[in-house]
């Protein structure tokens, strides 16, 4: 498993710390933190986002270019490269009319060095001719067979809210306890609960927040925001051609080595949704989404599996959640559907 990226303990403070004002102009990136100089002039929030896409290009922690509680100091020759190295990627950019094609990652491959020399034939046969490609099937298609897959329509429509425990695994040899709480049509809170306090994922309607532990609540930046409303859509399958503007079949792909439908959702200004489907089931199998950064786009994988029966509606009882910088998964143990849930349990910081 990838190790997290560890984030210095004041650049999370400093993220915690300050309140939106929806009425203000969104916050520069210098106005909230020292020392900005490269990235200078993105929004706030585009911040971290742009260090942890760095991080995962090059597979370091934070503490390869900065100093550990002191992360605005430039003790550390890597951080003054890293700089002008930003500047570069800009510089390439500008010949693509400003999008962002060239990323560090383009390069970098996870690693700090990257490769300048091809690599020699390995001596193994060459790839075999791809078959023609079959007909694609069409979105209408998949779409319907999903919501059918699920139970349909009216199915979804009787789930007003639903309630589920279970564990989480990945940090650490101990599991940990989950609880998640979603109201229809689309409220969400995520509990997982740690040796060290709550860890809160949440959408209240409109808006993403994540809480928990000795920190304050803080709302999500624009794209975890938008991700976390995904998730708290309790009539998704039914829901994906409102959501959004552009829905395709694309080339399928192998997911455990079996063909998966892909679908390639998008609104315009955004990152896409990539969806995949189960051919035979019309279940989801994975979803793909990114938070756009000023450097490149981070990538979100989920993988649902362990589909049941809760309330008439089938459901995932397990989905793993990958990033570049680690995994884990949640196995929900048990699944109560139209049991009474507050809206201020959703509220930021309840």
């Amino acid at each position: 498993m990838n190790r997290p990226a560890v984030v210095p303990v004041a650049l999370l403070a400093a993220c915690a710390a300050v309140a939106a004002d929806p009425g203000a102009p969104p916050e520069k990136a210098e106005e909230r933190f020292m020392n900005v100089l490269a990235l200078k002039g993105i929004p706030a929030d585009d911040l971290v986002p742009a260090m942890q896409f760095i991080s995962a290009s090059l597979g370091v922690d934070c503490d390869f270019c900065h100093v550990d509680r002191k992360p605005e100091a430039d003790d550390k020759k890597k951080k003054l490269v890293a700089r002008e190295m930003i500047e570069l990627q800009r510089s390439i950019n500008r010949n693509f009319n400003g999008h962002v094609v060239v990323t560090c990652m383009t390069c970098h491959r996870g690693s700090t060095r990257p490769e300048a020399v091809p690599p020699v034939a390995d001596g193994s046969a060459p790839p075999a001719q791809p078959p023609a490609p079959a007909a694609l099937p069409e979105v209408t298609a998949v779409l319907d067979a999903y919501v059918k897959a699920v139970g349909g329509k009216e199915a979804m429509a009787a789930v007003a809210s639903r309630v589920q425990t279970g564990k989480l695994t990945g940090f650490g040899p101990e599991p940990f306890p989950v609880e998640i709480h979603a109201k229809a049509p689309n409220k969400r809170i995520s509990i997982v609960k740690t040796p060290r306090g709550e860890n809160i994922t949440a959408f209240d309607g409109s808006s993403g927040w994540l809480g928990g532990g000795q920190r304050p609540a803080k709302d999500m930046g624009p794209g975890e925001s938008r991700a976390a409303s995904l998730d708290a859509d309790l009539d998704f399958p039914a829901d994906v051609r409102e959501r959004f503007k552009e829905v395709r079949v694309v080339a399928p792909e192998t997911i455990d080595g079996k063909p998966a439908t892909h679908l390639v959702a998008r609104n315009e200004g955004e990152p896409p949704v990539e969806l995949f489907f189960d051919p035979a089931s019309g279940l989801l199998l994975r979803a793909k989404r990114y938070v756009e950064t000023p450097l490149g786009r981070l990538p979100t994988e989920i993988d649902y599996a362990d589909w049941r029966d809760a309330g008439g509606v089938k459901v995932p009882f397990r989905w793993t959640v990958a990033r570049p910088s680690g995994r884990f998964t949640i196995q929900i143990e048990e699944t109560r559907s139209n049991v009474p849930v507050d809206d201020a349990k959703f509220r930021k910081g309840a």
